[in-house]
């Protein structure tokens, strides 16, 4: 086993390839409204270039990628993904029409299924159960230290020098950023932190995994929760820059500039507490792992109807910061559930699986679906279109943690079974 320093280390790095995820998924969000102006795009096509488009090969090509994870160097997969998406990232400034910059998104979505599983399952192999919560909260932090730069850099850089140049100024680095992961980061020997060994176990099929996954109803309940969830934040969160320029009347530099604050600092920081609270709680009560998204889930609703509804510029950009900071909550406590009812070389499969459901729903409809009504409305609501469009997640959220609550439901004897079958 590696000592702790290495491991943080690992973590560090690994984290920064999910920032690296993140800034190059969301720059687009910052850059809508000059590139819907440059290229003559409506909402629904904003949505299906920020939503759909890419969640469709970003969820789908996830799942034979961490099934190739699961039997073959996991750090070599991170690599080549972070260099394809970042790649594909700078050609985006380079497009002149909807349709190359669609491409150009796809294959963005392509590079980024190859990030995540991989990399939980490594993290999972550096550290315990008793750990896991955290540690995978820590690396989810790159979600929203990646919007942070993206809006910053995004922001300002689209103001002065034009959305062009922001895709090939963030999609650079990345490559570079890959060299890094390729030949600073260990392959873990697998299972090598589970109190039970499994470094001999075979790796299963893809039926016997999905099977193994689909026999716990915690993992069926939370895996559409997550997918609740994250439609709300995936589909006002991409349409927030927007939302405030058409609404508020704020320039790319100053959205930019408020957003990687407030929805950065505070989204870091929910995902590190989600981890962190649900793993001391956790030791009295495995169901804290899923109560505490419902907690996340009933806080928001507060933050949430400041911002679509307050006419007050700088407290809408204040209630971006709570609500942020109640989304962040749940990734963490969720992938940790889902990690500890598989076995070792189950773990980038059982992320994949988590993500393809999650982000089809969230990342895939959730924007796209925004974008629709916004148009649908736009006749009658004009600026305010959006507004009304994101009143819908009020519906998904409720939703979301009534599903938490049914998995916790069942989470105690699931993890219970799930033991009996390593121990067997």
């Amino acid at each position: 086993m590696q000592n702790k320093t290495y491991r943080n280390y690992v973590l560090l790095v690994l984290t920064g390839v999910y920032t690296f995820n993140f800034i190059d998924r969301q720059i687009l969000v910052i850059l809508q409204e000059s590139i819907k102006a440059d290229l003559g795009l409506s909402d629904t096509q904003l949505g299906l270039l920020t939503g759909f488009a890419f969640a469709l090969f970003y969820v789908t090509l996830g799942i034979p990628i961490a099934r190739f994870a699961d039997r073959s160097n996991r750090k070599n997969i991170i690599a080549v993904s972070l260099t394809v998406w970042s790649a594909m990232t700078a050609l985006s400034g380079f497009v002149q029409n909807f349709w190359q910059l669609l491409l150009a998104r796809i294959g963005v979505g392509v590079g980024e299924a190859g990030g995540s599983p991989p990399a939980h399952s490594i993290i999972s192999d550096y550290f315990p159960a008793e750990k896991r919560a955290t540690a995978l909260s820590i690396y989810s932090m790159g979600i929203y230290i990646g919007i942070l730069f993206g809006y910053l850099a995004g922001g300002w850089i689209n103001q002065y020098f034009g959305w062009r140049m922001a895709f090939m100024a963030i999609g650079i680095p990345g490559v570079v950023y890959a060299l890094v992961v390729f030949f600073t980061v260990k392959e873990p020997a697998r299972g090598q932190t589970d109190k039970v060994p499994q470094t001999t176990e075979e790796v299963a099929g893809l039926i016997a995994v999905t099977k193994h996954l689909l026999s716990y109803k915690t993992f069926l309940y939370l895996a559409f929760a997550c997918g609740l969830t994250t439609f709300g934040s995936y589909g006002v969160g991409n349409f927030t820059p927007p939302f405030l320029a058409r609404v508020h009347g704020l320039d790319s530099a100053t959205i930019g500039t408020w957003l990687s604050l407030t929805s950065g600092i505070g989204g870091g920081l929910g995902t590190f507490l989600g981890g962190y609270i649900a793993d001391k709680l956790g030791r009295k009560d495995v169901r804290w792992y899923l109560w505490i998204s419902i907690l996340a889930g009933a806080f928001k609703l507060i933050p949430a109807t400041i911002f679509f509804f307050s006419e007050n510029s700088q407290l809408v950009l204040i209630a971006t910061f709570f609500s942020t900071f109640a989304v962040g909550i749940f990734l963490g406590p969720s992938l940790a559930v889902i990690h500890n009812l598989v076995t070792a070389k189950m773990r980038a499969f059982a992320s994949a699986i988590l993500f393809f459901i999650l982000n089809l729903i969230g990342l895939g409809f959730g924007p796209m679906v925004i974008g629709m009504v916004s148009d649908f409305l736009e006749p009658t609501y004009q600026e305010y279109s959006l507004r009304w469009a994101f009143t819908i997640t009020y519906l998904t959220g409720i939703g979301a943690m009534i599903l938490y609550y049914k998995a916790s439901q069942h989470y105690t004897a699931d993890l219970a079974a799930s033991k009996l079958q390593v121990d067997s």
